[in-house]
């Protein structure tokens, strides 16, 4: 009796000593609460402006992103203006759009804050109404001299036709390789899209984790995307974005449902603190 109150003890001190440790393994090394109303912290966050990628309608400005009662909030709302780089003779769907008929932000931390490992959070309420498509992300730093996707990208959130998805994508052999899950909107609570959530990656030099409300979602072991000379985009520094994209591919009414706010409460960074 008196050997299993003793091992009763040790458990039970184990038991409670758990949730310190796991505590103090993560320091915060950098934070955006949105805490103070108006523009984003430009110490932050810088913008991309524009119609940046993937021929989507909205056309990015800083105008449509702003603290408010402790939210960053981001809006893709209807704005018919025209296009300051229309050019008729353009071939490219970017410059030969005459007009803007939707407009949004997309916030990014490149060249302000960028990172090598650790653990991203965020905690948000986005729209998951078909035709909006709000994403948690992250790009390599050298994006600017390796370009995509050599720079690797990595989505610890996008929503989009009925789906929560959570990324990696990287280059190896010349090829674009995905790993990509999907889980329906159909498999949450019913009221899950009208309440807040947190999505976390964490990142060493050995794996990728991306999770949902504490739940893992996908898993990469870095080793996959080691290249033959020893490059892996995962194994260098990368920057934070945000952004409320509009939806144009599988028929999604995107012009029906504006105005769409991905409301974000956080985003946090921590590293391993010894």
């Amino acid at each position: 009796m008196k050997t299993f109150s003793t091992l009763w003890l040790i458990l039970t001190a184990l038991l409670f000593a758990a949730p310190a440790w796991s505590a103090e393994k993560w320091k915060m090394v950098w934070h955006d609460e949105f805490d103070k109303n108006g523009p984003p912290d430009p110490a932050n966050w810088n913008f991309e402006q524009g119609f940046v990628r993937n021929e989507e309608p909205q056309w990015y400005q800083p105008e449509n992103a702003i603290c408010t009662n402790g939210l960053l909030v981001i809006e893709a709302r209807a704005e018919h203006k025209p296009n300051p780089h229309y050019n008729p003779d353009s071939g490219d769907w970017a410059t030969s759009r005459k007009g803007i008929t939707s407009t949004s932000a997309s916030l990014t931390t490149r060249g302000l804050h960028e990172f090598k490992y650790g653990k991203f959070e965020m905690r948000a309420r986005i729209d998951t109404r078909n035709g909006s498509w709000p994403a948690f992300w992250t790009l390599g730093a050298n994006i600017g001299t390796v370009d995509w996707p050599a720079c690797g990208e990595i989505d610890i959130m996008e929503a989009y036709t009925g789906n929560v998805l959570a990324n990696v994508d990287y280059q190896l052999n010349n090829d674009s390789l995905w790993s990509t899950v999907k889980k329906p909107l159909t498999q949450f609570p019913r009221n899950w899209s009208k309440k807040f959530h947190t999505w976390t990656m964490e990142w060493d030099d050995q794996k990728i984790d991306l999770l949902l409300d504490g739940k893992l979602m996908n898993h990469l072991d870095l080793a996959e995307a080691d290249k033959a000379d020893g490059g892996n985009p995962f194994r260098r520094p990368l920057y934070l974005i945000l952004n409320q994209a509009l939806r144009t591919k599988d028929g999604a009414p995107w012009e029906s449902i504006l105005p769409v706010r991905f409301e974000v409460d956080w985003v946090r960074v921590y590293q391993r603190a010894n």
